[in-house]
């Protein structure tokens, strides 16, 4: 069944300032032959500011067709550093809690429950690799679901927010931890430091050029992996934009583009339209025009550059087929 969606908390679990009905979900794109396969955990990225529907059901149609049974997490994300909520470890404690019950689902969801793996885009990147790295440290309220292993299996990063140091993408950061993070916080969140041999795999790719997040942070992960005797595998493409997703023409003209990831988004602009935050109504419209919450269109791009990543994708769309290779071999070792 594709387009099912399932709250990952029940009401008194969760609680986030700039939430305002909103609770974090996963939609499910399961297959309906019983078959037991492999899942894949979608997260879309948006520098922690909104998840990006060009980054959740295009990546999780492709894995559904190379044979997995996919959910793609909408996950809490913080827009108006106006209401001075920064996220803290809210995204971790979804995605832990996501993993654990598709985990602990296992069966309902014909998932093998030693196959899962996660997949990040941007700030989504970075969310796996901070499960990867400190799932440890993330505890469950629900004694039940505390007790199922919150670790993927593997995890392939996309063009991932790595480190909160020199290569820094500052916008996720400052919505993660504020205009003014704690030092310790800031090295918990520069995860290319916190890699150990029980990291789980991990593949990475990303453009040498772009612009948004230094390639370097991906560099500096693969290499981390690389000290620790992670397996991993690194591809970086000659050219290319931030947020190229599954880089087909299918994204490149945002066909089979889903908007349920900009949910808490538009619970958002609701009630700053309505005065129910301190934000002026203006922000909402605001928000509305960004988001094309009206239904409206934006266009990405001008023309020149359409073309010119039109130009891009035979090199960049390779990913898909490296990473689902890649998988398979690193999840027949499980």
């Amino acid at each position: 069944m594709i387009g099912e969606r399932s709250a990952i908390w029940k009401e008194e679990e969760y609680s986030y300032p700039a939430a305002y009905g909103f609770i974090p979900f996963i939609v499910s794109y399961v297959h309906e032959d019983n078959r037991i396969r492999p899942a894949m955990l979608v997260v879309p990225g948006g520098a922690y500011r909104y998840a990006s529907p060009y980054e959740g059901n295009l990546p999780a149609l492709e894995f559904y067709r190379a044979g997995y049974n996919v959910f793609v997490l909408v996950y809490t994300v913080n827009q108006l550093e106006e209401l001075e909520a920064p996220l803290g470890r809210q995204p971790l404690r979804d995605i832990s809690r996501a993993v654990r019950i598709i985990r602990a689902h296992s069966a309902r969801c014909h998932v093998d429950p030693q196959k899962i793996a996660v997949c990040g885009f941007s700030a989504g990147g970075h969310l796996c690799a901070s499960l990867c790295v400190h799932y440890g440290d993330i505890k469950d309220p629900d004694p039940a679901y505390d007790e199922v292993s919150n670790r993927p299996d593997a995890a392939v990063l996309c063009y991932p927010v790595i480190t909160s140091g020199k290569y820094a993408n500052q916008e996720s950061f400052r919505a993660l931890l504020g205009e003014e993070p704690e030092e310790a916080e800031l090295a918990y969140m520069s995860l290319e430091n916190h890699v150990t041999a029980d990291t789980p795999p991990c593949f990475l790719w990303q453009t040498a050029t772009d612009s948004s997040v230094p390639v370097e942070n991906s560099y500096l992960f693969a290499e981390a992996c690389r000290k620790a005797g992670v397996p991993y595998a690194h591809h970086v493409f000659s050219d290319g934009i931030h947020g190229m997703s599954v880089a087909t023409l299918e994204w490149l003209d945002k066909e089979s583009e889903e908007l349920y990831t900009l949910d808490q988004i538009r619970l958002l602009a609701e009630a700053v339209t309505t005065g129910k935050t301190p934000c002026p109504l203006e922000k909402g419209e605001e928000l509305i025009r960004e988001f094309a919450l009206d239904g409206g269109k934006r266009e990405r791009w001008t023309p020149e550059v359409k073309e010119r990543l039109r130009g891009l994708l035979d090199e960049v769309g390779i990913w898909t087929e490296l990473a689902e290779k890649w998988l398979a071999r690193e999840l027949a070792l499980k």
